[in-house]
């Protein structure tokens, strides 16, 4: 997409949009200083159905600009990978789900684009909250789960309403990201299957595991053998949630 000029200015007003809709509410924190009320956030949910992989950098680096005003340190860089796949895998699991344009107008386009939702604020959750307790910020068992309840709730509401009104028009306009550009081989069938089998696992199972890890409820043996236990579990979380990490990168490399 690089090569493409309208895709390098569609991934710049992705970015634009977003930070500017995240700055006004950094007054409205539910973390100092990591996260706060976001309605920005059906911004790449919307973007990433319409611009594609435009929407997945215009999310990693908006959420990057906006971390400037209230936030920046080594946790952005997390930050910026958990927005980026927030904005990517929205186009990819319904292009691998669904042949249909991503507008609800009936229950079964509802439900996919609530499940599209879903999982991609699962995966945004999951992604910070692994980076923030490795580097022993926060623990994961508070940040994922306010990261995945405010991603969820905001582009649940906002999103089916703005891809009814801006979706045809940017279809007609030639906007789209297909539109723009050239056709790529897709992986099989059987291969896109796995892809959302793997992602949905490393999201769904990978958020369960690490709450159960940061909470105490599970303990890792190696962990406690080698003693590198901390008061933040940042050995616990980090070590252990690697492999629902990976579940997640190989499920998208599938879609």
């Amino acid at each position: 997409m690089w090569g493409n000029t309208r895709m390098v200015v569609l991934t710049a007003i992705c970015a634009s949009l977003y930070a500017a809709i995240l700055i006004p509410f950094k007054v409205i924190p539910l973390i100092p200083g990591v996260t706060e009320f976001r309605p920005a956030n059906a911004v790449p949910i919307v973007c990433s159905l319409m611009f594609g992989p435009a929407a997945a950098w215009g999310s990693g680096f908006g959420n990057f600009i906006g971390d400037f005003f209230g936030g920046m340190g080594p946790g952005s860089l997390f930050g910026f990978l958990g927005n980026f796949f927030y904005g990517l895998i929205p186009y990819k699991l319904w292009g691998a789900l669904s042949s249909r344009e991503p507008v609800p107008r009936g229950p079964l386009s509802w439900l996919l684009l609530a499940y599209v939702i879903l999982l991609s604020s699962t995966v945004c959750g999951v992604t910070i909250g692994w980076g923030l307790n490795l580097l022993g910020f926060l623990p994961f068992s508070v940040l994922a789960s306010i990261i995945v309840t405010n991603n969820s709730v905001v582009a649940l509401v906002l999103s089916p309403l703005l891809l009814r009104a801006l979706y045809p028009r940017v279809k007609g306009s030639g906007l789209h990201y297909t539109d723009l550009l050239e056709g790529r081989a897709l992986s099989a069938g059987r291969a896109r299957l796995w892809g959302v089998l793997l992602l949905s696992l490393g999201a769904f199972g990978g958020l369960a595991w690490g709450e159960l890890i940061s909470l105490g409820t599970v303990k890792l043996r190696l962990i406690q053998e080698l003693g590198m236990t901390t008061a933040t579990g940042a050995f616990d979380v980090g070590l252990g949630m690697l492999p629902a990490i990976a579940l997640i990168v190989l499920g998208l490399a599938l879609l």
